[in-house]
């Protein structure tokens, strides 16, 4: 399925597309910056208007989509990819199959996933046991836990082993698959992941690298964006559509969609820019 999205929704999007274009029309071949890997997570829940999702709004002075609604999540460390880390359900020969990916790259995938949201919304998705899972990580020793993993004092790894915790990769589903347009000097190879956070467990709005943080009704935020009171990216836009038609969290987390590699490609159209996108159907 083709879809277009344009960019002049985005005004930073819209500078970056057009400082593209003009070296291209001077003759020059701009390089495109290698992407990446990252991994982001939806967490989602029940609410009275529909599925909630989590999501921050990233600072004005982010180098990356900046003021942009985004779901936590990040780059890879290279420290994501410790073998010695302790792990509990699929393991990653099985992720790598579902990422169509090396297993090393799908372990590093899921960690980073973990990390991430444990560093930004204080989810641990980890638990004594394979079937179990830590109900409270809100207190100020796990605090001290997220700043060391900010600081990168500590690696995923460290802090699991210190606790006897195991990462519980069967809370995550797989949800999708985008990679960040040329043009942009800022590149993502990113998964898109989906949970829900552990009974017992709070998504909170500490991070640094927002201004505001907080469960939102799907289609609220759709229709935020359609008013222009929200600036998302096309990740963003679909992965919300798909969460406002879900039928329940448990639903959406659970439901394992059809995944491919998304590039939006920058196209010039007689109404103006788009991101022309092909979809998974």
């Amino acid at each position: 399925m083709i879809r277009d999205f344009p960019v002049r929704d985005s005004p930073s999007l819209h500078e970056q597309a057009q400082a593209w274009l003009r070296e291209r029309a001077e003759g020059a071949d701009p390089a495109a910056a290698d992407p990446r890997p990252a991994a982001t997570v939806m967490f989602v829940r029940d609410g009275a208007a529909g599925v909630e999702v989590f999501m921050l709004r990233r600072v004005a002075t982010m180098a990356f989509a900046p003021r942009m609604m985004a779901f936590p999540g990040g780059g890879v460390d290279p420290r994501d990819a410790d073998p010695d880390l302790p792990w509990a359900g699929p393991a990653p020969s099985e992720w790598a199959q579902w990422l169509d990916t090396d297993e090393a790259t799908a372990r590093e995938l899921v960690v980073a996933a973990v990390r991430e949201v444990f560093e930004e919304c204080g989810v641990l998705l980890a638990g004594p046991s394979a079937d179990t899972v830590l109900a409270d990580v809100s207190g100020s020793a796990w605090h001290e836990q997220r700043q060391r993993l900010l600081d990168r004092s500590r690696s995923l790894s460290e802090v699991l082993i210190e606790h006897s915790l195991v990462l519980r990769s069967d809370l995550l589903g797989y949800r999708s698959h985008w990679v960040t347009p040329e043009f942009e000097p800022r590149r993502y190879d990113a998964r898109f992941f989906a949970a829900e956070v552990p009974d017992g467990q709070r998504a909170d709005d500490l991070s640094t690298e927002a201004d505001t943080a907080a469960w939102v009704p799907a289609a609220e935020v759709l229709d935020a964006y359609a008013r222009g009171e929200a600036l998302m990216l096309p990740p963003t836009i679909v992965s919300v559509e798909e969460v406002a038609a879900a039928s329940s969290a448990s639903a959406f987390a659970a439901e394992q969609p059809p995944v491919a590699r998304v590039m939006p490609v920058l196209t010039e159209t007689p109404a103006g820019l788009v991101l022309r996108t092909e979809l998974p159907r």
